[in-house]
């Protein structure tokens, strides 16, 4: 099986669209709004937000470069069948047309076209442009091997000069002083780990688990055959990718500091980075970022519709990827006009959930090679992750659920027997203690077949 040779312009086409569907709708208004709540912390809170901002999904392409898995059903099915597939079709769901592939609309008309129409009229004007949004999604995502051109060729550059431009007028003339800005109650003692929780908002994490496919098809069209191969070519695009994301990222939480010597806290980061535009450059700066953030999310809806209609195209292929595209693509549309204050309040519960999940299972991943990929490990590890993990999900839900008596209980219980509870980390010890019992029953098992083998 004959493997070519890829240059240097191939990883830059691969790192390009990685950048591209990775950096999204949350990547552009979270760090902003970040920035503003951490104050003068901001560098601290921003060491926490790059940990599950870039580090983690660079650790997720890692993972599946490591274990030659096609996908998230792949790196999720030592732990089971079942598991697997339900924990993929959550995955490509809140990734999908549940939160993530919606919020790339209306985010970027929340921050370019909202504040320009009155009360009455933004819901026909959110219909008209989440139609054309979601059209030219599906026309950019209707075959997967287009996705290198369609994103890594012609969309990111434009991304990226616009944000320069931004970015320029930012370092020359700044707002203010990061240094003096006042942080906010949770970010006076806790900024890295409100930053690191923070991160869970970008989606990023999960979307490297589903993204692995469209970067697997489209090493494959450039000539690469071999496993070894394909794995070292995704681990050496992604670095490049995340590297860029993680300076991008650094400059927007330092803006959004420095913006509270003009501005007031604002409600979120579409709001903090409209304002900031035009304390710049007045109307044309609000249009510019108007068409800024209609790109990045642009790149990234195309990514999520490719991803999700191949990865269940895979798993049920009597539904042809045609039929998921449009599926994706329709119910995005759809589930869009409800408004994006609506998507990131039930879309927070489901990350709070499959957050822990997914770092634990990209651990296990990259440290499959030391126990032999045993299921043991990883059914351990994760059944006591699953538990903290509902918790968490019940205490970031609506006022609907959280505040009902028996989440009240529950959530009780979790402060009172399970550390960092508070903090959102509940997780951490179960999965720890989870992954040592695992550790040790491979380990034992190991210890009993090397000693039966020797006495045969």
């Amino acid at each position: 099986m004959q493997t070519q040779r890829l240059s240097i312009k191939h990883y830059i086409i691969i790192g390009s669209m990685l950048f591209g569907m990775f950096f999204g709708a949350g990547n552009l208004i979270f760090p902003i709004h970040l920035g503003q709540l951490a104050g003068a912390h901001w560098l601290t809170a921003g060491g926490g937000f790059l940990l599950t901002g870039t580090l983690l999904p660079l650790l997720g392409i890692i993972a599946i470069s490591v274990t030659h898995s096609s996908g998230i059903y792949d790196l999720a099915r030592p732990i089971g069948q079942r598991y697997a597939t339900g924990f993929m079709i959550l995955t490509c769901a809140t990734l999908g047309p549940l939160f993530a592939t919606p919020r790339t609309a209306t985010t970027p008309f929340q921050i370019g076209i909202a504040s320009h129409v009155s009360a009455g009229q933004a819901p026909l004007f959110l219909l008209i442009y989440s139609l054309i949004f979601f059209s030219v999604t599906y026309w950019a995502a209707r075959k997967p091997t287009g996705i290198v051109d369609t994103i890594g060729k012609l969309l990111n550059p434009l991304f990226l000069i616009l944000l320069a431009l931004i970015f320029g007028l930012a370092f020359t003339h700044p707002l203010g002083t990061a240094a003096t800005a006042n942080p906010t109650v949770a970010y006076q003692q806790d900024a890295f780990l409100n930053g690191f929780l923070q991160g869970y908002n970008t989606m990023d994490a999960l979307a490297a688990l589903l993204f692995g496919i469209a970067v697997v098809t489209a090493i494959r069209g450039m000539g690469q055959r071999q496993p070894a191969a394909i794995a070292k070519t995704a681990a050496k695009s992604s670095l490049l990718s995340i590297s860029l994301e993680a300076l991008i990222y650094l400059g927007l939480i330092w803006i959004g500091a420095t913006s509270l010597s003009q501005f007031k806290l604002s409600a979120d980061g579409g709001i903090a980075f409209s304002q900031i535009a035009n304390a710049f450059m007045g109307v044309p700066g609000e249009i510019i970022l108007a068409i800024m953030a209609t790109l990045t999310c642009l790149t990234t809806a195309v990514g999520l519709a490719t991803s999700f209609s191949e990865a269940l195209h895979a798993k049920f292929p009597t539904v042809s990827y045609r039929t998921w595209n449009r599926l994706s693509c329709g119910a995005s549309f759809l589930i869009a006009n409800i408004g994006l204050d609506q998507i990131i309040a039930w879309s927070t519960p489901m990350l709070m959930f499959l957050y822990p999940l997914a770092i634990t299972l990209i651990i296990l991943a990259i440290g499959s090679p030391l126990f032999h990929n045993d299921p043991i490990v990883y059914r351990w590890t994760t059944a006591l992750t699953l538990i903290p993990a509902v918790l968490d999900a019940l205490r970031s839900a609506p006022a609907v659920i959280a505040n009902t008596d028996w989440v009240q209980r529950l959530l009780a219980l979790d402060d009172t027997y399970l550390p960092f509870a508070k903090l959102g980390l509940d997780w951490a010890v179960p999965a720890l203690v989870g992954l040592l019992i695992g550790l040790s029953w491979h380990l034992v098992r190991a210890f009993m077949g090397a000693r039966t083998y020797n006495v045969n």
